[in-house]
């Protein structure tokens, strides 16, 4: 078995262009590997899942306890085949929100016993090499920095001169000289890398950083710096309606979602995905830019993702659209986070252009230079949140929500809302963050909750389940004609032209 975490000295190192190449390289020669991405991402994680055959998983301080963390990595680092479990970190090693690192990829490599495997952005670097190492060796004793992977190289000089420092001065292997090459290059966006989800060519780009790195690092004495002995907890049970369960058996479909899966939006943790299944819904995926209807469901999941770069595409689907906006009027559960609400408004204005999108939210996106909503937030459940109180019956038992207990989870928007009614509803309060106006998230509006945040299943907030109980709840009743419609339960502004 080998563990270990991929971190750096600071951002923008290259950790996660060595992440991916050393998880396709690693694959190539028959290991089994298991990705994980520390903090808030899904960018990383998509590149990270294709490289290595299977999902990517997030391990995040804020959003769960650290037994949780610890159960998280025992489960899926013991799945099928897996010998290498590759985690990536987050900025740099020692950085965090607060001043004990308590966040920080230190700490979570002492949390799960992982040797680090240091990313160095060494351009303009020689002898300088070595103090920054043996800082990062001194600032915490506890850690094991088991090798170096030297990065942005100017050449064979340049990667002799530090190999000679590096050897004379510490005794931290060097596993790896990358030297600066365009083909190691991935496109970025504002969020970081352009998600792979967007691009036909992301395997192939994938195979050539893999060769890349594959040729400069080291993989043999990798894998000797990173073996261990000790093996992981077996994969625990699963959560299926509250109660525990067997592992991979979850109940039979009883609801069909839809959910947007394409270029546009490809925003989703795949532990929500699992906790879908869990619950007993079937997961039915359309694309925003192709397909000309929705597919029959019964409920609708839109996430996160780059709409704004699709415009022109987004609004030619008129067909979609329109499908889109009759089901939500007519009572279509549906929950939207970030693009998803982008997509629902009535219009996206960008650079200098505005179109029309489905319109069922009667407001408008603005997209702006800077971020408007950016990091953690904690959100206290409103009333009038439709998942809140789900009457006793059919709908099977949930955990009840704390109004009182904040919600953690994470938003990151270039965008705002502009054009809302003063009458609109909100699921939530924030209690930090921005949300949609600083002070409220959550849009309401009939059966739809379409919020700038986003939420990630965890024992805490198990929010995909709770989904899937409130889209049973609305189909229970409409298969009762002696019952009101459920707008009529749960009455909602009218929508405003």
């Amino acid at each position: 078995m080998h563990r270990f975490l991929i971190s750096a000295a600071h951002k923008s190192s290259g950790k996660t262009t060595i992440s991916i190449g050393l998880t396709a390289a690693l694959k190539a020669r028959g290991h089994g590997i298991q990705t994980f991405k520390k903090g808030p991402d899904y960018i990383d994680p998509l590149w990270l899942g294709l490289a290595a055959g299977r999902a990517c998983r997030n391990l995040d301080f804020y959003l769960s306890p650290h037994d949780e963390l610890k159960t998280q990595f025992a489960r899926y680092g013991s799945l099928g085949n897996t010998d290498v479990c590759l985690i990536e970190g987050n900025k740099g090693l020692y950085d965090g929100l607060d001043l004990e690192g308590s966040n920080s990829n230190a700490a979570l490599a002492r949390l799960l016993d992982l040797p680090v495997i240091l990313v160095l952005d060494a351009r303009g670097m020689t002898r300088g090499i070595a103090p920054l190492i043996l800082g990062y060796q001194a600032f915490d004793r506890e850690l094991n920095i088991a090798g170096v992977i030297l990065n942005q190289l100017g050449g064979s000089r340049h990667e002799a001169k530090l190999r000679a420092v590096i050897e004379h001065y510490t005794d931290v292997p060097v596993v790896g000289a990358v030297h600066a090459d365009p083909r190691l290059k991935l496109a970025e966006r504002h969020l970081g890398l352009m998600p792979a989800n967007e691009t036909s060519t992301a395997a192939r780009r994938i195979t050539e950083i893999a060769d890349l790195v594959a040729a400069q690092v080291n993989l043999d004495r990798l894998l000797e710096l990173t073996a261990t002995q000790s093996v992981l907890a077996p994969p625990l049970p699963v959560r299926v309606s509250g109660k525990p369960s067997t592992p991979n058996t979850p109940p039979a479909p009883a609801i069909r979602i839809a959910i947007a899966r394409d270029a546009a939006f490809g925003f989703y943790y795949a532990d929500d995905l699992d906790a879908f299944a869990a619950a007993g819904a079937e997961l039915a995926p359309f694309d925003t830019l192709h397909d000309a209807r929705l597919p029959n469901a019964d409920g609708l999941f839109i996430g996160g993702g780059f709409p704004e770069c699709f415009l022109d595409a987004l609004e030619a689907n008129t067909s979609l659209r329109s499908d889109i906006h009759a089901a939500i009027e007519a009572g279509l559960p549906a929950y939207v986070e970030c693009g998803g609400l982008m997509y629902l408004a009535r219009s996206i204005s960008w650079q200098g252009s505005t179109r029309k999108m489905v319109g069922v939210i009667p407001a408008d996106i603005i997209m702006h230079d800077k971020p408007v909503g950016r990091g953690y937030v904690k959100l206290a459940p409103a009333d009038a949140h439709p998942w809140l109180d789900l009457p006793a019956g059919d709908t099977p038992a949930t955990p009840e929500i704390d109004p009182a207990a904040p919600i953690a989870a994470h938003e990151f928007h270039y965008s705002s809302v502009s054009n809302l009614p003063p009458q609109t509803r909100y699921a939530y309060r924030m209690q930090r963050g921005y949300g949609i106006d600083g002070k409220n998230d959550g849009i309401i509006y009939r059966n739809l909750l379409a919020s700038y945040t986003h939420l990630r299943s965890t024992p805490a907030y198990d929010w995909a389940t709770r989904f899937v109980q409130f889209v049973q709840f609305v189909r229970s009743q409409r298969k009762q004609p002696t019952q009101p419609p459920i707008e009529e339960i749960k009455p909602c502004p009218p929508r405003l032209p």
